[in-house]
């Protein structure tokens, strides 16, 4: 028997003969390797460097320093549980959104839909501004309504409401993204058995499910621990988080050094996560795309479960559109949470002052949003389709820029793209390759999770009817990923558009984003101003993601049947 060397060896040599082959295909992987290592390992190795060497000898003085203090590590132990409450309260509530606008026929599901998606459009610290507002000790609800005086919205509680209905629309467009690729025969085969629905449910409809909520809980939690506007906001000196204390560390007290200690010990939970989740899906098999004609599936729903489906919805979107409303009023109000006779005033000064920002951020967005979907849904068909060395490596490296968080991403790319022949400092190509190679995950993750369910033997027929790697991957295996590439398209470029963290440390005079206006306009007191620019963010990305179903419609004659009604 073979040692496990000679087996590998085996498998490389075989692996390398099949990409001589196909000169395209090892052109496209090569390509892919490079731009990965250029733009993801390369900065976060800076980072590492200037962490373990902060003055010229190699040294973990910084990380003696910061794990021996209770302070950093009742940090890093707020942010792992954080982000546990965060991913399990955000896949839920994803989950019922996904099921209840897939499986049933309750009414209202453009209202519905609409309310899933707004929160991940949010635009930082707003949205955090927004819950005090409604909940603080002086707030719409807590004060005025309930009569509360004090009330703790700070710490815990706070910052798991923000982080959970900020970030749930991310398991909803994953899961969305699977259930609708789920033919109804099998549920259906399993009720003409004899199982009951809820049987066929918990049998086959969840556990086919599964690579999806496993995919959303991984992005929820990294998305949760890496975020820092929210915890910023609603953390609280009682409630300390790591990413927080990174940032801090670099913007407040300029340690440089310090900050990417923290960044490294804040990636051990993120790629951890990581390789459980892959672990653990890569041991199943999830096939139900196989070919052959499926129906849709509303009779695995009674209608009482029906009705409470569409009551816990209800409130849930009643709830964001509550949280929305408040931003409303602050935009078209004289003093937020003082005055609010209506006025116009603060929208003239948004388009006065901030139309470079507003043009800046269109063009960033419009360019780095088709490529990261397009790169993540070729990184997941070469993952999932197709044998090579270091197919795994691909994998792994393509999800390590989105576990870190995006103040490190910023002070990573500052430190790698500073100088001749990579001087890409103050340039739209740093805020383009920035926002590209972050948001690729999601859509890989997605990618991942739907091409689990379609069953290889597709492919292997359109091969063996003679038709090459690309012409399969373009005309059978990618209409077959619409739903995962609109998914990962949306989540690219809403991020595009309302992140702050790595942007606000790559802006220059010649480039910035809206989001970093807002930034401005709060921390300067003008919260109505800051309110106008959300306003017209949302606008902007609700008409943007129409414009994208369209156009993938058309390019591939796929039809949305209930994403917006």
């Amino acid at each position: 028997m073979a040692d496990p060397f000679s087996q590998w060896k085996h498998r490389t040599i075989h692996d390398l003969r099949r990409l001589r082959n196909e000169p395209i295909l090892a052109v496209a992987v090569a390509a892919i390797f490079g731009l990965l290592l250029l733009f993801i390992v390369y900065p976060l190795i800076r980072v590492f460097a200037v962490s373990f060497i902060p003055d010229g000898a190699p040294t973990l003085r910084l990380y003696r320093e910061f794990l021996g203090g209770w302070f950093i590590r009742q940090a890093l132990l707020n942010s792992v549980v954080m982000g546990v409450l965060t991913a399990v309260g955000g896949t839920l509530i994803g989950f019922l959104f996904a099921f209840a606008l897939t499986r049933t026929d309750i009414p209202g599901k453009p209202l519905l839909t609409a309310a899933a998606i707004l929160p991940i459009i949010s635009p930082p610290f707003v949205s955090a501004l927004s819950i005090i507002l409604l909940f603080g000790n002086n707030g719409l609800i807590t004060r005025q309504l309930l009569g509360f005086q004090e009330f703790a919205i700070y710490g815990l509680r706070g910052l798991l409401l923000s982080q959970v209905f900020t970030f749930f629309p991310v398991a909803y467009l994953t899961l969305r993204g699977v259930l609708e690729s789920l033919g109804g025969t099998l549920e259906d085969a399993a009720m003409n058995l004899g199982a009951t629905r809820w049987k066929a449910f918990w049998r086959v409809t969840l556990p086919l499910c599964l690579p999806g909520i496993a995919s959303a809980l991984l992005v929820l939690f990294i998305e949760s621990i890496a975020d820092f506007g929210n915890p910023l906001i609603l953390g609280g000196s009682g409630f300390p988080v790591l990413s927080v204390q990174v940032y801090l560390q670099v913007t407040g007290m300029y340690d440089l050094p310090g900050g990417a200690a923290l960044a490294v010990i804040l990636l051990v939970p993120s790629v951890t996560a990581f390789l459980v989740q892959r672990y653990w899906v890569a041991r199943k098999r999830y096939v139900t795309v196989t070919g052959k004609p499926t129906r849709a599936v509303l009779k695995v729903v009674s209608p009482a479960t029906q009705w409470v489906l569409f009551a816990a919805c209800t409130a849930v979107a009643l709830f964001v559109l509550l949280f929305y409303a408040t931003i409303l009023v602050g935009a078209f109000s004289k003093a937020w949470g003082v005055d609010h006779s209506p006025t116009l005033r603060n929208f003239g000064y948004v388009f006065g002052v901030g139309a470079q920002a507003i043009t800046d951020t269109l063009v960033i967005a419009v360019t780095s949003s088709p490529l990261a979907g397009l790169l993540g849904m070729g990184i997941a068909f070469l993952v999932m389709r197709r044998r090579f060395p270091g197919r795994e490596a691909m994998e792994f490296i393509s999800i390590l820029n989105f576990a870190v968080p995006g103040t490190v991403i910023g002070i990573g790319y500052i430190l790698a793209f500073n100088q001749k022949p990579l001087l890409l400092t103050g340039t739209a190509l740093i805020l383009i390759a920035n926002f590209l190679f972050r948001y690729i995950p999601v859509g890989i993750q997605s990618g991942t999770a739907v091409l689990r369910q379609i069953d290889p033997a597709i492919e292997e027929a359109a091969t063996n009817l003679g038709a090459t790697t690309q012409t399969t991957f373009r005309r059978i295996t990618l209409p077959l990923l619409v739903p995962a590439f609109f998914s990962g398209l949306v989540f690219s470029f809403v991020r595009a558009m309302t992140a702050i963290s790595a942007a606000i440390f790559l802006v220059s005079a010649d480039w910035n984003l809206m989001t970093v206006q807002i930034l401005s306009q709060t921390e300067a007191g003008r919260l109505g101003a800051a309110a106008a620019f959300s306003v017209l963010l949302i606008l902007i990305i609700m008409a943007a993601i129409g414009l994208i179903r369209l156009i993938l419609g058309r390019i591939f004659d796929y039809r949305y049947q209930a994403t917006f009604g």
